[in-house]
């Protein structure tokens, strides 16, 4: 069922929405942006229709609302803890096709992976329904076309935003009490078929390739180039890695509470052992474990995609402007460069 909406109209609707429901969506924060003068736009919990930015693609992802930077995960006195609390008030995010296709993948990891399920997240999900926002084909950093995540069926309201209007489709029959006195429409989202950028994916189904793309020398340029900053992963709409910390009231060490931090592989010593030992010690084996983990290990082990959603977040956050798909594009090239060396070996 399709509804039309005017802006007065639609501040109403969200008025009844919010009474029920806490409204996250893409707000503009002034003034917080990497630079002076500049703002940043991001998820954050929304009190009018106005605040939600449509026109533009979010600098930060909906997963944030899952999953935020900081979440105290349980408290602690000297002889016993308990779980965080969790609203009770269901969750409205307002998502564009990427982002709702992202929450799958971290859906993933986070509670069908080896078997085990986050508590934490999984009372988040339960709670959660996603309003698409039709998006309007993104930026030149975008390419969810290539990644097949420019299309979803995954939400309960869809929206199509323009300075006339909006236009509303309601997916689900619980919804649509709040649009009783809205006029009725015949609207079904369209979805990006192109996108400015496109990408090759590389094939690294032959275990001889992806050894031989661990060393070689397309790497080696991060060395240089990026800073470890962590910005790429804070920024993408699937990383799942954090640490924790225990934060401590006054001067009592055992009484206190443990949050779960967004981290990131990308920064040097995330991976650092007993005595001082790291796995990928280097600039640029951080950006070959990232590149390689988004498009071949995630899939192959959950099988049915990868990790990257395309959206480009980290390429426009990179303060070294440092592209995913140029580097994916390198790295498609290195493995054909790969396979010609090994079928001429296999020809002698």
């Amino acid at each position: 069922m399709g509804f039309q909406l005017t802006w007065e109209n639609a501040q109403a609707v969200f008025e009844k929405l919010a009474e029920e429901y806490q409204i996250y969506a893409p707000k503009r924060h002034l003034n917080a942006g990497r630079y002076s003068g500049t703002d940043t736009i991001q998820y954050d919990r929304i009190s009018s229709v106005d605040e939600i930015v449509w026109q533009v693609k979010s600098d930060y992802p909906a997963k944030e609302v899952l999953t935020p930077v900081q979440q105290a995960i349980f408290y602690f006195t000297e002889d016993e803890y308990r779980a965080s609390k969790a609203s009770e008030k269901p969750i409205l995010i307002f998502a564009r096709p990427c982002d709702i296709a992202a929450q799958k993948v971290q859906e993933k990891i986070y509670l069908q992976n080896g078997g085990y399920e986050d508590f934490y997240y999984k009372r988040m999900l339960e709670r959660v329904k996603f309003a698409l926002m039709e998006c309007n084909g993104g930026d030149d950093t975008c390419f969810c076309v290539s990644m097949n995540t420019n299309k979803t069926d995954n939400y309960s309201l869809a929206f199509r935003f323009s300075e006339d209007g909006i236009l509303v489709k309601v997916a689900e029959d619980s919804f649509e009490k709040y649009f009783s006195d809205a006029a009725s429409q015949d609207y079904e989202p369209e979805f990006v078929e192109k996108n400015q950028l496109e990408v090759t994916l590389p094939d690294l189904s032959d275990q001889r390739v992806r050894q031989a793309l661990k060393s070689h020398s397309m790497w080696d340029e991060y060395n240089a180039r990026c800073i470890s900053c962590g910005s790429c992963t804070v920024a993408c709409s699937t990383c799942t890695c954090f640490t924790t910390r225990d934060i401590i009231y006054g001067d009592n060490p055992e009484v206190g509470e443990r949050r779960r931090v967004t981290a990131s592989c990308q920064i040097a010593g995330f991976d650092q052992m007993a005595q001082q030992k790291e796995f990928r010690a280097t600039a640029a084996a951080r950006m070959r474990y990232k590149m390689m983990h988004k498009f071949h290990d995630y899939k192959a082990r959950f099988g049915d995609s990868h990790m990257c959603v395309g959206c480009g977040r980290c390429t426009h956050r990179c303060p070294e402007f440092i592209s995913i798909s140029a580097t994916l594009n390198k790295m498609n090239q290195a493995v054909e460069e790969i396979k010609e060396t090994l079928n001429q070996g296999g020809d002698k």
